[in-house]
């Protein structure tokens, strides 16, 4: 069965706290363990972690594998610099008292280290505090405070305006000046001659049209005179 040194997540949402513990490889990570060896708690400054280190030396004595993370903390609390000295002790490189008293050492000033961080947290917390919660300063204060800065800040900006003016007013002035030294003379044109005025053509008149002759009426038709025609049936000679 292979065994692995892991980390077993607890703790709510973005609030993360692990144990460490022994399990199984096959196990889930977070389902069963055989042995909890600490825990390590990362949202304090600096993190919290406390491990058997005994037993944790015995479980990689055994064959246990830890993960990444797990290593990483192991080495930190010394348990893989005494796996280190112990091996030494097997092979003769030292005794086991110089071996325990290389490992107290280890183990004394990583604590005095760990101990020192945990206090300059506390004091920057504690100083944190106080700027939140000291005594305000009065009113009167402040304002006058605020005013000399923006006094100060209208000065120094009026000065730096004045002077990139000037600068740029002197450099003008040189620019024109050797535009005014390099362009040739412009020679006068001559004036143009005045062009006489133009006569006036006289206008033609158009011919008047002839008058045309009226158009003479045309004589009536005689009219036959209707008695006539009734006389001339009533000579006529009855049948």
């Amino acid at each position: 069965m292979a065994v692995k040194i892991r980390l077993q997540r607890h703790g709510r949402r973005k609030r993360p706290f692990y144990h460490i513990v022994v399990a199984d490889a096959r196990a889930p990570r977070d389902g069963r363990f055989i042995e909890k060896l600490g825990y390590y708690n990362p949202m304090t400054s600096p993190a919290t972690i406390e491990v058997d280190r005994e037993k944790a030396y015995e479980w990689m004595v055994k064959g246990a594998q830890p993960t990444d993370t797990a290593r990483a903390i192991l080495r930190f609390k010394g348990v893989l610099y005494l796996k280190h000295l112990m091996r030494g002790v097997k092979k003769g490189a030292m005794t086991q008292e110089q071996a325990d008293e290389k490992y107290k050492e280890f183990i004394s000033a990583k604590d005095e280290k760990i101990a020192a961080r945990f206090e300059e947290t506390a004091k920057a917390n504690l100083a944190e505090l106080a700027k939140i919660s000291g005594v305000a300063k009065p009113i009167e204060t402040v304002v006058e405070e605020v005013v000399e800065e923006a006094t100060e800040a209208a000065a120094e900006t009026t000065e730096a305006v004045v002077e990139a003016a000037a600068e740029t007013a002197e450099v003008v002035e040189e620019a024109a000046a050797e535009v005014v030294e390099e362009a040739p003379k412009v020679e006068e044109a001559p004036k143009a001659e005045e062009t006489p005025a133009v006569e006036e053509t006289p206008k033609a008149e158009a011919p008047k049209a002839e008058e045309t002759p009226a158009v003479e009426e045309a004589p009536k038709a005689d009219e036959t005179p209707a008695a006539d025609a009734t006389e001339e049936k009533t000579d006529a000679p009855d049948a």
